[in-house]
């Protein structure tokens, strides 16, 4: 069907209604050659204004934006003080920079009400304004139109078109008081100790080598396979935790299977909790990327990119402790971790920095405008691998002996699809 604003010719002025069928399907074939027809003239039509005036195409691509789940995001409409704020859906980065612009605009009224109050007392005494009465003097006579407030509502293309902070690093400085007091293993002011991670499996698993993998892509982790003799202990995740704990481990790692695949990942933040819970999908070994390359044991770069939440900046900290504060730049390693309408995608790669080709464009930064001082630079990447998608489900207090007794945060199905929690 042709679109509503395309003005259709009389080619397309078909009837629709037969009363047999092949005339019916007849017409419907002439009516969509006539459509198709109108709007391969309309294109051709454009091109041709375009190549004369190159504004025009300027203006089409601005405002062809297709409006994604991503740009029509909602937020929760709360005041300044969220608390730990975990299940509200809030931009933490936006709500600091309305809290600095409310404090200013207090303390400018009250050096305002300072002045009046220093002022003389003919000052004081007249309730007439003389700025005011020498406006009115000088217009008198004269009709003054107030100029008329624009709205502030925006339309869904201007909503669309505006720059949207998916490709924002995560500023780890603008958590809340209350978050940080909530967790404050976390949240310490103290430098991060030196990872150290304990990798392990659920009973009965069969994932030896993707836990294998896992102990490659965390500095400073080990695995340890948990037996399912039957006539051996079946240690729970207490226990194990508790284990590590006594042997100064920073962090446990269980992978969870199905069908021998992963499919969870749950994360112990040693030595008191909390217990994150992931959902795992999208798994992909570094050999079956095309172009991979092998990793090195170098201690990788870290990015954290849009974790703007409360809880988001909760998760960003838990991925923080995993990795030493001091990467290795000579290995050009580097980790992402990039979160999008609550999907965490881990990337690996190795980057290298050479020359610009001349059928290459230059750098852009997040603005759209070319970066300065890299005019002949390009970086090249080469996935190293693995690559899996993250899902949190559920935030446990502490360490359970039956996980989800007690939780934080739990993870609900959302009725309105454009509402995020990272």
């Amino acid at each position: 069907m042709a679109s509503k604003k395309l003005r259709l010719g009389p080619k397309a002025s078909l009837p629709f209604k037969a009363s047999n069928k092949e005339k019916r399907q007849n017409l419907h074939i002439k009516r969509k050659k006539a459509v198709d027809s109108t709007k391969r003239d309309e294109r051709f039509r454009r091109r041709r204004d375009e190549d004369k005036d190159p504004k025009l195409r300027e203006e089409r691509l601005r405002h062809n934006v297709p409006l994604t789940l991503e740009r029509k995001r909602v937020w929760d409409d709360v005041d300044r003080d969220t608390g730990d704020g975990l299940g509200v859906s809030v931009d933490v980065e936006r709500m600091k920079k309305q809290k600095l612009e409310d404090d200013g605009q207090d303390r400018a009224e009250s050096d305002d009400d300072s002045e009046l109050l220093d002022g003389s007392d003919t000052d004081r005494d007249s309730m007439i304004d003389p700025a005011s009465d020498s406006e009115s003097d000088s217009n008198e006579g004269a009709k003054v139109e107030k100029p008329k407030q624009q709205s502030t509502k925006r339309t869904p293309t201007e909503r669309a078109t505006s720059p949207i902070h998916s490709t924002t690093s995560t500023n780890l400085d603008l958590t809340p008081e209350a978050l940080a007091l909530k967790f404050p293993t976390l949240f310490s002011q103290d430098p991060p100790p030196t990872p150290k991670i304990l990798v392990t499996t659920s009973l009965n698993s069969t994932l030896h080598h993707e836990a294998e993998l896992l102990t490659t892509l965390f500095p400073f982790s080990v695995y340890i396979p948990r037996s399912s003799h039957r006539y051996s202990h079946k240690f729970s995740l207490r226990e194990i935790s508790a284990f590590a704990a006594n042997r100064n481990y920073t962090t446990v790692l269980v992978l969870e299977e199905d069908q021998k695949k992963p499919k969870g990942l749950t994360m112990v933040h040693l030595p008191a909790g909390p217990t994150f819970h992931f959902t795992v999908s999208s798994w992909v070994d570094g050999k079956r990327i095309p172009g991979h390359g092998r990793p090195t044991e170098h201690i990788p770069e870290l990015i954290l990119n849009n974790f703007r939440t409360p809880l988001g900046l909760l998760t960003a900290h838990l991925f923080r402790t995993l990795f030493p504060p001091q990467p290795e730049l000579r290995g050009r390693q580097v980790v992402t971790l990039h979160n999008q309408r609550d999907y965490i995608f881990l990337r690996r790669h190795r980057y290298v920095f050479r020359e610009k080709r001349a059928s290459e464009k230059n750098v852009v930064g997040p603005d759209g405008k070319e970066v300065p001082g890299v005019e002949g630079l390009r970086a090249g990447l080469q996935e190293l691998g693995p690559r899996f998608t993250l899902k949190l489900r559920r935030v446990d207090k502490g360490i359970q002996r039956s996980s989800g007794q007690e939780w934080e945060w739990k993870g609900g199905m959302e009725k309105v699809r454009t509402k995020f929690q990272l």
